[in-house]
């Protein structure tokens, strides 16, 4: 049997840099192909886009949404904060789409910082554009380019909390965060200021969201877990590869 192909969504940028070149590019940081593969997956990236959602689902066991820019408001119907920036709203759009169908499918999911909130406005739930005016500080992203280190109070009876316990260390690098929780989903995780860092589906095979980055962490648990349902998902479909 083949590891599990676990589909990783990319950023869609106009000014990429390599060697000689510079060009618009589709790309993720390595640290998530990394952790899936280190999970017992293999990596296949995902560039967005709206046309082929299906054929695309049709060939994965499971889902990464992975981290990046702010989501344009109007995705949830607000306007624009003034630190909401570099949007990427054909990139919001092709997530939206192709996440929703992968839980139409019981697809596993495992969704990552803005991933996080592509499952949330999915679901019909709004975002906090600016973190800071609420909790007062910028504690979750206290310098650019660089993770911020704190902990996280896990809900219990949550999949995620069977999964870390009761409190985890985490890193973070996010200034918004989860407004109103969409249908079907419920919160899984806070930071000690109250702020909600994660979400999960819990009539979903494994559908779960979360604020930080696991894969700049050492903890692999999310994404051993995410192939270990990925692995089920294949086998309960039918469609084993050798």
């Amino acid at each position: 049997m083949t590891r599990p192909l676990i589909g990783i969504t990319t950023y869609a940028e106009e000014e990429v840099r390599w060697g000689v070149w510079e060009s618009p590019a589709a790309v993720v940081p390595l640290a998530y192909v990394r952790a899936v593969e280190q999970a017992g997956g293999r990596a296949l990236l995902v560039p967005p886009s709206e046309d082929g959602v299906a054929e695309t689902l049709d060939a994965l066991d499971g889902l990464l949404l992975s981290g990046g820019s702010d989501l344009e408001p109007a995705v949830y119907g607000a306007d624009a904060h003034p630190e909401t920036r570099e949007t990427r709203p054909e990139r919001d759009r092709a997530e939206v789409a192709l996440l929703a169908a992968a839980l139409e499918r019981d697809l596993p999911v495992l969704a990552v910082c803005r991933g996080s909130q592509i499952l949330n406005v999915a679901r019909g739930g709004d975002l906090v554009q600016h973190l800071p005016e609420v909790v007062g500080d910028e504690k979750h992203k206290h310098t650019p380019g660089v993770f911020a280190d704190h902990d996280v109070e896990l809900e219990p009876g949550t999949r995620l909390a069977s999964l870390l316990g009761d409190r985890a260390p985490v890193k973070s690098h996010h200034h918004q965060g989860y407004g109103r929780v969409g249908k079907g989903l419920r919160v899984a995780a806070r930071a000690e200021d109250g702020t909600v860092e994660a979400l999960e589906d819990p009539e979903r095979r494994f559908a779960l969201g979360v604020l930080w980055h696991p894969e700049e962490g050492e903890d692999a648990k999310l994404f051993e877990e995410l192939v270990a349902a990925a692995r089920e998902y294949r086998g309960a479909r039918g469609t084993p590869r050798s």
